[in-house]
C-alpha cells in the first residue's frame, strides 16, 4: 500500500505544468519565423546550447520563414500549449505586420502570450558613400531636402521593419524619398553595395560587416546612447531626430493557453542564459542587447508597438492584403 501511494505521488507530480519529468526529457521547439543567418536566427542560436543546459532538456530550432514571419508565427499559433513549442516574436511579426496587413493567419493578442523580451537590436541608416558621399545625417537631410523625390531607399519589403524605419525617419526630418521594396533583404543590401540605390535602413546586426569594411557609412543608429559597435555614429535623438529613435526587439512567445508554470520556467531559463558571459559576448558582437523581461512586461509591450506601428502605416499609407 505504501508504495502504491508513493507511485501515485511521483505520477501526480510528473504532470505538474513545465515542470514535468516526462516534459523535460522531450525537446523544447524554438520556431524562428524567418531563414537561417539573419539577427532573429543568430539571437536564437546563441541562446540554444545554455537554454538546453538550463533547462536540462534538448532544445530544437525550426526555420520557418516566409511572408514576413506571418508562416512562423502561424505555426506557433497552432501548437499545442504545452510548454514545448515556442516562438521568436519580431517587431515585425508582433508590431509592424499587424499594423499594416488586412489579414494574418494570427492574431498577434489572441495566439500568443509573451514569455520574455530576448534582446533589443538597434537600427542603423547607411548610406553608400559612391552614391551618396554625404558624411553624416545633417548632409543627408540637406541632401534630401534640395532634391525631393530624387533619392530612392531600399528595404526588404513592403511593410518591412526598414520600410517602417524609413517612414519614421521621414516623418521625423520632413523629407522625401522614394520607396524601393526588395524580395527580402539579401537582395536589398546587395543594390545597396553595388551602388543601385543610396540609402538603407537595416539593423546594425546585418550591416555592421559592410560598415567595418567601410562599403557603407552609417549615419545614425535608433538607440538611446552611442554603441560601442558604432562608437563614433550618434543616435537619432542626439541630431534632433527623437521620432526615429526606435530599436527593433526580438522576443519569446508561447501559445495561448500555455500554463503559467511553463512560462515561468523559461522566462527563467532565458534569464539566467542572458547573465552568461559568452551569451553576452556573441550577441554584442552582433550589435544586439540582452533584455529579458518578465511575461507580462513583454506582453504589455506587443500592444503597445502594435498601436504605434499602425500610427506609422496611417502616415505612410500603408496596407497589405
Amino acid at each position: 500500500m505504501q508504495r502504491r501511494h508513493m507511485l501515485s505521488a511521483l505520477a501526480a507530480v510528473s504532470f505538474v505544468p513545465g515542470m514535468s519529468l516526462a516534459q523535460e526529457a522531450r525537446p523544447l521547439r524554438i520556431i524562428v519565423p524567418f531563414p537561417p543567418g539573419g539577427a532573429t536566427d543568430i539571437t536564437a542560436r546563441s541562446l540554444q546550447e545554455s537554454l538546453a543546459r538550463i533547462l536540462k532538456q534538448p532544445v530544437v530550432l525550426e526555420n520557418r520563414g516566409g511572408a514576413g514571419g506571418s508562416i512562423g508565427m502561424a505555426e506557433v499559433a497552432r501548437a499545442s500549449a504545452d510548454g514545448l513549442t515556442l516562438g521568436v516574436a519580431t517587431l515585425s511579426t508582433h508590431g509592424v505586420n499587424p499594423a499594416v496587413y488586412n489579414k494574418l493567419p494570427y492574431d498577434p493578442i489572441k495566439d500568443f502570450v509573451g514569455v520574455t523580451e530576448i534582446v533589443k537590436a538597434p537600427g542603423v541608416v547607411v548610406v553608400n558613400p559612391a552614391v551618396l558621399p554625404v558624411k553624416d545625417l545633417a548632409e543627408l537631410v540637406s541632401y534630401l531636402k534640395a532634391n525631393p523625390g530624387k533619392v530612392a531607399y531600399a528595404t526588404p519589403g513592403n511593410g518591412t521593419i526598414g520600410h517602417m524605419w524609413g517612414e519614421l525617419f521621414k516623418r521625423s526630418a520632413g523629407v522625401s524619398m522614394v520607396h524601393i521594396p526588395y524580395r527580402g533583404a539579401g537582395p536589398a543590401i546587395n543594390d545597396v553595395l553595388a551602388g543601385q540605390v543610396g540609402v538603407y535602413f537595416d539593423q546594425v546586426a546585418s550591416s555592421l560587416p559592410h560598415i567595418k569594411a567601410g562599403k557603407l557609412r552609417a549615419l545614425a543608429v535608433s538607440w538611446p546612447v552611442r554603441l560601442e559597435v558604432l562608437p563614433d555614429v550618434p543616435t537619432y535623438a542626439a541630431v534632433g531626430y527623437k521620432q526615429a529613435n526606435e530599436p527593433s526587439w526580438f522576443g519569446m512567445v508561447a501559445p495561448a493557453g500555455t500554463p503559467a508554470a511553463a512560462i515561468d520556467r523559461i522566462q527563467q531559463a532565458v534569464a539566467q542564459a542572458l547573465k552568461e558571459p559568452a551569451v553576452r559576448e556573441r550577441l554584442a558582437g552582433q550589435g544586439l542587447y540582452p533584455s529579458g523581461t518578465t511575461s507580462k512586461e513583454f506582453t504589455e509591450q506587443i500592444a503597445r508597438e502594435i498601436e504605434k506601428m499602425k500610427g506609422v502605416a496611417a502616415y505612410a499609407k500603408v496596407v497589405l492584403d
